[in-house]
């Protein structure tokens, strides 16, 4: 990867768009975000279903039943949703406990509160609601403190007088994603490089998390599946590619350009210019 001379910071509103996974029983997993996570479905076709909560798609899945799924590669470690409304938040995880759905974790990141969960095929997933920016620690305070624990007795009692659970709420978003990468400096250089994303923190040797607009992050990269491990197969069920919405069509030039020159060849899709980062995790650039 050949490193740029000229800085460049991507607009303060880039955000997330769609994430797309390859399964292996589609049907299952669209079972498994429709009834569990309370996603709907947009649009279905042969081996393929979009779907989101009403608004613009939040997720797409392709089906693929003899895809492989190679253990320690690059690809997902874990996708966000998240909801605008504590309430909303209280409300996902009393449907998650009536429905018996697995939990990884529950959590306190002190800038946001977060449930931790795999769907039935292993991909990474994470609920999430944000606390007013005015309420986020600094960043050093974030690592040093470490995650705390999900006041679950507070969202208990938000549930009094809460409507049914009718789904996830229209407002929700994908707010980031985590991915496994072999090398921290590699998705770095093509991360902030290229991309134009800002380091907010790290925990060094182990995690970087970059953002656009001083968000806590929208794009973080481990190590945890090891140091130089191979990119997931191009087929391979898992993270097929995720979007990230840019705010004009120059801003995309002038990233497709960047990329060019750092030596990162695009692909065009039908969503848009798919790029792939250095550790073979597929980004498709969109204009909101």
């Amino acid at each position: 990867m050949t490193s740029l001379a000229v800085p460049f910071t991507a607009h303060d509103d880039t955000h997330l768009g769609v994430v797309h996974l390859t399964v292996r029983d589609l049907p299952k997993l669209t079972a498994y975000y429709r009834d569990n996570l309370g996603l709907r479905v947009h649009r279905e076709t042969p081996g393929f279903v979009a779907m989101g909560t009403g608004g613009a798609d939040l997720l797409h899945l392709t089906g693929s039943p003899d895809a492989p799924r190679p253990a320690r590669t690059s690809g997902l470690y874990h996708f966000c949703l998240r909801v605008p409304e504590r309430r909303d938040f209280a409300r996902w995880l009393a449907h998650l406990a009536a429905t018996q759905t697995p939990l990884a974790g529950l959590v306190d990141h002190r800038f946001a509160e977060a449930i931790y969960l795999d769907d039935p095929e292993g991909n990474g997933i994470e609920l999430n609601w944000d606390r007013p920016r005015s309420e986020w620690p600094d960043p050093s305070i974030v690592i040093r403190l470490g995650n705390g624990r999900l006041d679950t007795p507070g969202l208990d009692a938000l549930m009094d007088g809460a409507a049914p659970w009718t789904g996830a709420p229209p407002e929700t978003d994908v707010s980031h994603i985590h991915l496994h990468v072999g090398s921290l400096d590699e998705a770095e250089r093509f991360y902030v490089g290229v991309i134009g994303l800002t380091r907010i923190m790290d925990f060094p040797g182990q995690a970087v998390f970059t953002s656009a607009g001083g968000y806590h992050h929208h794009v973080a990269f481990n190590v945890w599946n090891g140091r130089n491990i191979p990119p997931k197969p191009e087929d391979g069920a898992g993270l097929r590619s995720y979007t990230i919405a840019l705010v004009s069509d120059a801003e995309r030039h002038t990233i497709l350009d960047r990329a060019a020159t750092a030596g990162f060849a695009a692909t065009e899709t039908p969503a848009g210019p798919l790029l792939r980062d250095p550790a073979g995790n597929g980004v498709i650039l969109t204009v909101a």
